[in-house]
Parts: C-alpha cells; sequence; structure tokens
C-alpha cells in the first residue's frame, strides 16, 4: 500500500520521514510515553532510525502497520519539508479477509502539544478512514491499554469507544503481563462518547 496523508483543518497526518528522526528520539525520551507505550526503553537515536526508516515503510510495503506523524495543518509542496512532528498515530490491521477486517488503532503525543484535543482529532481521523467503506472498509476498530492509562482512555472515548472490559494479563509490558482495557469502534458508532465516563476516574 502507498502511504497517503490525512487532514482536517486542526491536523496534518503524514508519513514520518528521515528528517523526524531526532524529533522521534527526543520526545520518546518523554516519562509517559515511557511508560504507557511500547517503545523500547531506553530508547537509543538508533530506535528512531529504525522506526521512521525500517518500521513504518515496511508497514506500508505490507498493508499491515499504518503509521501517520501527527503535525500542524497546512499543504506541504513536493519538495517542501514537512511541519514539525507533534505525534504519533496508527493501524494495525489483522490477516482476516474483506469485509471482517479488524485494526487496533494507537497514539501518543508530545508533552507540549497534549490538552489541545489533537490527539483525539488524528485519531478520530484515522479511524472514520480506517471504518469508512469508501476507506479501508474495516469492520471494527480496537483499542487497548494498560490499567491505569487514563488519558489513552480519555481520547479512546472521545472517540467514541465503548470499553467492553478489563482483562487480567491482557497485555505484555517491560517484560511483565499488566492488566488491560479494551474497547471497540463498529462503523454505525458515533465518533463522539458513547458511554458515561467513569465515576471516580480523572476528570475527562
Amino acid at each position: 500500500m502507498e502511504p497517503f496523508v490525512l487532514a482536517t483543518e486542526r491536523v496534518r497526518l503524514s508519513t514520518p520521514t528521515a528528517d523526524d528522526v531526532d524529533r522521534v528520539y527526543a520526545l520518546c525520551q518523554d516519562e509517559a510515553i515511557q511508560r504507557w507505550t511500547t517503545v523500547p526503553s531506553p530508547y537509543r537515536r538508533e530506535h528512531a532510525h529504525e522506526f521512521v526508516t525500517g518500521f513504518v515503510p515496511r508497514g506500508w510495503e505490507s498493508g499491515r502497520v499504518l503509521t501517520w506523524a501527527i503535525r500542524p495543518p497546512g499543504d506541504v509542496l513536493p519538495g517542501e519539508r514537512e511541519p514539525e512532528l507533534l505525534g504519533m498515530v496508527g493501524l494495525h490491521l489483522d490477516d482476516t479477509p474483506a469485509p471482517h477486517r479488524s485494526a487496533e488503532f494507537g497514539f501518543w503525543m508530545a508533552p507540549e502539544a497534549r490538552g489541545r484535543g489533537l490527539v483525539t482529532e488524528a485519531a478520530r481521523l484515522v479511524v472514520d478512514h480506517g471504518l469508512d467503506p469508501e476507506g479501508l472498509g474495516l469492520a471494527r476498530a480496537e483499542w487497548r491499554a494498560v490499567v491505569g492509562n487514563w488519558a489513552s482512555r480519555r481520547v479512546a472515548w472521545k472517540v467514541g469507544v465503548r470499553v467492553e472490559g478489563e482483562i487480567r494479563g491482557l497485555l505484555v509490558h517491560r517484560g511483565a503481563r499488566l492488566d488491560g482495557w479494551v474497547g471497540t469502534l463498529l462503523p454505525g458508532d458515533r465518533r463522539e462518547p458513547n458511554e458515561p465516563w467513569p465515576a471516580g476516574a480523572p476528570t475527562a
């Protein structure tokens, strides 16, 4: 599959490039990204280089792992450098034949870009394209997170994910099995909260 751009008035989603290696390396030193995502720890520059120049293009070529950099909005002319990377969002597709294919979506955001709704905008844009019959035509989208990652759950909730349960030992993280939340989104679901925010949870 050839990479493509998704955009709204608030964000531009495009493929990470070699120009982003140092930025990815710097952002992945963030404590929250290290704690809650699957990036290597400690995170070295060679990890960023392999991610941008190896993992990302291989994923697009296979059509199984589609990764976008979250950037400020605006058109980019051929030969121009992309705007500074603010975060990352991606879809991991399973191998179920169409029209029953599913994908897990995930994301992370630069500390200085959090709290502005940009990662929610990006996640909604990717999910919309994934579930759209004119897009990827997925039958469902799935979200998973380590229990306690309320920032991720808040984004998923705003996008319309219904949390289906808390599963013991769902995720392997930093060499340990941890409890995880799992939720889903179907094509006919609204892309806005579909259930109340959990009582007693941090404010949404």
